[in-house]
């Protein structure tokens, strides 16, 4: 018989559409699923025997999906700040993965950005890196929910030769782990300017033969459009469309540098896109133009992009900015309202991931990925608005507790899956080991 628990706290945010916040509601869950959403006193009447977890004034939303990053890249972490994209890719990105990237590399690297993801009430990564199988363990190691990249790029690294590679490899590690439950899968390739025609044709095959999303860097930088136009005569969501892998499988990120008729395509053709404002200012690729692709349908999502790039893997931070970055671009502060801002990092993402059946609200039947965020410290007082105090004012530092599939993966701040002292020595002793030999 599965376990029922009754979560109990002043507000609750389903996240369904045009819901309301509830107030002095509790959550049941049975097993990995949600039984029942009901006043305190109704779910106590109907659930006598369940566990009570009391969470006084917390809200409870459902885990926050990160649309995009590159996991293991949190050993890179502040290793080459305030310099352009590709002086940081060129420069120091590469030359640093080249050297070190390995399959326990990778493993750590994920483990440490699961860490973080779980203690910022994340419950879901949309990974893309190499090494696919040191990120699958490293999720089901620590609990959490995984997007794994089946990544490509056409030169050599120290993970594939090339393409062919690349793909047998990433397939390899989808049969290894095919039928995890808390792990999906992507076809990744890099970026246009790292892949060529013919892989993009090969991984969009992938896509539709194995059922599975796309996950694509795309249009980032004004330096990678005139590179497009130069090498292809054409800009980059042109050639993609041509090649017949614009549609409701892609998540497109960055997605910075948009003309009206390609944000008018995005939204025909179901592609979605992963906004992440706070790499693209770091880097300073511009500002995603978010009100005219919301204006035109399009499902746009949010991510935190690698800890090398941004630094922080926090999507209270990205929800936070998304709503800013488009008040103040527009002019206009009525878009991208808080309860906007939340969509992109729940409902909206879980659609974009093919999961909006499962995850991304809090409704009965669905897995149990729940949140707490307590606005009981005095930064956070007082509550008129519970759903907007989580965007305006509340941060990672304050998720209390986290659910992955009815399974507490952190109570009261102390993650339950991994021994943190002991991931912290051995992500020192690779640091200690990079800085020597640099």
């Amino acid at each position: 018989m599965s376990t029922t628990t009754i979560l109990k706290a002043r507000w609750l945010l389903t996240m369904t559409p045009g819901s309301e916040v509830l107030n002095e509601h509790a959550l049941v869950m049975q097993g990995e699923r949600i039984a029942a959403i009901l006043p305190w006193t109704e779910a106590e009447a109907q659930f006598p025997d369940a566990e009570r977890v009391e969470l006084g004034q917390h809200v409870l939303i459902p885990g926050l999906i990160n649309g995009h990053t590159h996991s293991a890249m949190s050993l890179l972490r502040g290793v080459a700040d305030d310099v352009p994209l590709m002086d940081w890719l060129n420069n120091h990105i590469w030359p640093l993965e080249k050297k070190w990237v390995s399959e326990d590399w990778t493993y750590q690297g994920s483990l440490l950005s699961a860490a973080e993801a779980l203690r910022g009430g994340v419950t879901y990564l949309n990974d893309m890196y190499f090494f696919p199988t040191a990120m699958a363990r490293a999720a089901v190691d620590s609990g959490i929910r995984a997007g794994v990249s089946i990544n490509v790029i056409d030169f050599p690294t120290g993970y594939a030769s090339g393409p062919d590679d690349y793909i047998a490899k990433g397939v390899a590690a989808y049969e290894q782990f095919k039928g995890e439950a808390l792990l999906d899968w992507t076809s990744a390739p890099h970026a246009p300017y790292t892949v060529s025609d013919e892989t993009f044709v090969k991984l969009r095959e992938l896509s539709e033969r194995l059922d599975i999303q796309m996950h694509c860097h795309i249009h980032e930088t004004e330096d990678e459009v005139q590179g497009s136009l130069k090498q292809y005569g054409m800009r980059p969501l042109e050639r993609l469309n041509k090649l017949g892998v614009l549609n409701s499988k892609m998540m497109a990120v960055h997605m910075v540098h948009l003309n009206e008729d390609e944000i008018a395509m995005l939204a025909r053709q179901g592609v979605h896109l992963v906004h992440n404002p706070n790499s693209n200012l770091k880097l300073a690729s511009g500002v995603a133009p978010i009100t005219a692709l919301e204006a035109a349908g399009v499902n746009t999502i949010l991510g935190t992009d690698g800890a090398a790039s941004n630094n922080r893997q926090d999507m209270f931070g990205e929800i936070r900015a998304a709503a800013l970055l488009a008040k103040g671009t527009t002019q206009n502060s009525t878009t991208v309202s808080a309860r906007t801002a939340l969509e992109m990092a729940t409902i909206r993402a879980a659609k974009a991931m093919g999961r909006e059946a499962d995850l991304g609200s809090l409704e009965v039947g669905k897995l149990a990925d729940v949140v707490a965020v307590s606005l009981d410290a005095l930064e956070c007082r007082p509550v008129y608005h519970a759903d907007a105090q989580l965007v305006y004012v509340a941060g990672r530092e304050h998720v209390s507790d986290v659910w992955v599939g009815g399974r507490r993966v952190l109570k009261g701040r102390e993650l339950t899956t991994l021994d943190q002292g002991a991931l912290l020595d051995r992500v020192d002793a690779i640091v200690h080991a990079m800085k020597t030999e640099r």
